[in-house]
C-alpha cells in the first residue's frame, strides 16, 4: 500500500582523513534562491550544504536545544524550502476544505501568513498515510511555485512572498480510476522551466515544462497511463544534464530542454515514489508496487540495468554519496551499498517500520527518521554502522527535515488520540 512521499535528513562538519569519503556534489543549473530552493536541496541530491553543522543532541519534550516550536494549521507532507524571502511549505484543511502555503520566519518561527490558493475543490479520496499537502514548494529566486491536488487536476500556481499570485495553471486533468491514493510529485526548476510530474491511469499522464514567468506549457512527455508518484530530478551525469524518473517498469532519462528521450531501461516496477539518485555513471531507485525492489542502472551512454536486490525503500528515496548508497528500508532497517556492484557492505536496524521521510546527508552523518517520530543519527560511512544518537521527536514525521546552518528543521507531529498538531521544530543551541 502506498502511502505519501516524503522524508528527513541531515548534515554537518568537515570529514576526516580515516574516511575516505567525499559528499558527491553536482550543482544543479538554473536560478538559485536560498540554501534549499527546492525538493531535495540546492544540488537536487539531499545533501545539506557544506558550512551546514548537525546539532547533535535535543530533547523534544523538555525543550533543550529546541529553539523554537511553532504550530501548524492543518496538515502536510511537504518538506519546508528555503529562500531569501523565509521559509515556505504547504498545508491542507480537510474540514475547511483548504490548501494553502504557509509563511514563517526562519529566526523566530514566527507563522507570518497563510495564503489560501484553493478551497472547497479537495479529491473525495486519498491514501489514508497521505495528505492533500505533500508536494515540496519550488523557488526560482522571484517567486515561489506550489503545486496541489485539486478540482480533479494538478494545479501549479506562481505566486510572490506577499501571497500574491502571479499565475496558476490547470497543468492537466488528474483523476485516477484504479486507486485514489492521491499525490506527492514535486516540482522543480531547470533553467526557464519549472518540471512537474502527473502520471496516473488517465490519458493527461505525462511530465509537463512550463514557462516560469508566465506558466505556459513549453513541452509535454506522455507517460504510460500507470498511477506513478515519483518526483523527477534533474541531474548532470557523464557530463550531460538529464531529468530522470523512474516507474512504469522503466527508468528513463529525457533532455530537460526539450522533453526528447536520451535512453529508456526495463527495469524497476509499476508504481514508484522515491526520486532517483546518482554518482558520476549510474543512477539509482528503490521502491515497491506490485515488485518491490532497489535498481541500479548505467546512465553515461551505454544504458542498462547493472544490480538490483529486493529491499523495499518505498515512499522515501535513496542517499546516494560518492561511490556507495544508503538506504532505509520500509521495515526501519538502514543499509549501505557499493554502487557499482550492488554489495551490500552493512545493514543494521535503526528503529521500527513504517518510513516516509527520506534520509539526509549532513556532513559525515546521515539523518533518518521514521513514522513515528523517532529520528536516527549515524555516520555516513561503507566500513561499518557507526551510530550516534536517537531521539523521539514528536510522534508522527512524513516530510523531510533539512539542515540549514547550525540548525536541523523538522516537521512533526504530537497525536494524543484523535486530535493531530503539526509543528515545524527548529533544533539548534
Amino acid at each position: 500500500m502506498w502511502r505519501s512521499l516524503l522524508m528527513i535528513l541531515l548534515f554537518s562538519a568537515a570529514w576526516p582523513a580515516s574516511l575516505p569519503l567525499q559528499p558527491h556534489r553536482v550543482s544543479a543549473a538554473g536560478p538559485q534562491d536560498g540554501p534549499w530552493p527546492q525538493w531535495r536541496g540546492p544540488d537536487s541530491n539531499n545533501h545539506a550544504p557544506a558550512d551546514a553543522k548537525l546539532p547533535l543532541r535535543w530533547n523534544f519534550e523538555t525543550g533543550e536545544n529546541i529553539r523554537w516550536r511553532t504550530p501548524l494549521p492543518g496538515r502536510g507532507h511537504s518538506t519546508p524550502i528555503f529562500t531569501r524571502f523565509g521559509v515556505f511549505l504547504t498545508t491542507a484543511d480537510a474540514e475547511k476544505q483548504t490548501q494553502s502555503v504557509l509563511s514563517i520566519d526562519p529566526q523566530t518561527g514566527q507563522l507570518r501568513d497563510e495564503f489560501v490558493l484553493h478551497r472547497g475543490t479537495l479529491p473525495e479520496r486519498i491514501h489514508p498515510n497521505n495528505s492533500h499537502a505533500s508536494p515540496s514548494m519550488a523557488s526560482d529566486g522571484k517567486r515561489l511555485f506550489a503545486a496541489f491536488h485539486t478540482n480533479d487536476s494538478i494545479a501549479l500556481t506562481a505566486l510572490s512572498a506577499d501571497g500574491t499570485v502571479e499565475w496558476q495553471k490547470m497543468v492537466c486533468q488528474f483523476k485516477p480510476s484504479l486507486f485514489q491514493f492521491g499525490y506527492g510529485a514535486s516540482p522543480i526548476i531547470e533553467d526557464d522551466l519549472v518540471i512537474i510530474a502527473a502520471e496516473y491511469d488517465g490519458r493527461d499522464s505525462g511530465i509537463y515544462a512550463l514557462d516560469r514567468e508566465t506558466g505556459k506549457q513549453i513541452w509535454k512527455i506522455s507517460r504510460p497511463q500507470n498511477l506513478n508518484f515519483s518526483s523527477p530530478i534533474v541531474a548532470t551525469i557523464a557530463g550531460q544534464r538529464q531529468l530522470l524518473i523512474a516507474g512504469a517498469d522503466t527508468f528513463s532519462s529525457y533532455d530537460p530542454r526539450t522533453g526528447q528521450l536520451i535512453w529508456q531501461v526495463a527495469s524497476t516496477t509499476e508504481a514508484i515514489c522515491g526520486t532517483p539518485v546518482w554518482d558520476d555513471r549510474y543512477v539509482m531507485i528503490s521502491g515497491g508496487n506490485p515488485i518491490s525492489g532497489t535498481w541500479c542502472v548505467r546512465a553515461d551512454g551505454r544504458p542498462s540495468e547493472v544490480w538490483s536486490n529486493r529491499v523495499k525503500c518505498y515512499e522515501q528515496s535513496l542517499l546516494a554519496i560518492k561511490n556507495y548508497v544508503f538506504g532505509v528500508a520500509d521495515s526501519g532497517v538502514a543499509y549501505c551499498w557499493q554502487i557499482k556492484d550492488g554489495q551490500e557492505l552493512w545493514k543494521t536496524r535503526l528503529f521500527p517500520g513504517g518510513v516516509s521521510a527520506s534520509p539526509l546527508l549532513a556532513g559525515r552523518y546521515v539523518v533518518a527518521a521514521n513514522e513515528r517520530g523517532m529520528i536516527s543519527l549515524f555516520e555516513a560511512t561503507p566500513a561499518r554502522f557507526r551510530p550516534v544518537n536517537e531521539f523521539q521527536t514528536g510522534n508522527s514525521i512524513f516530510a523531510t527535515p533539512i539542515l540549514i546552518g547550525d540548525t536541523l528543521y523538522v516537521r512533526t507531529a504530537v497525536t494524543t488520540g484523535r486530535q493531530r498538531q503539526e509543528y515545524l521544530i527548529a533544533i539548534g543551541k
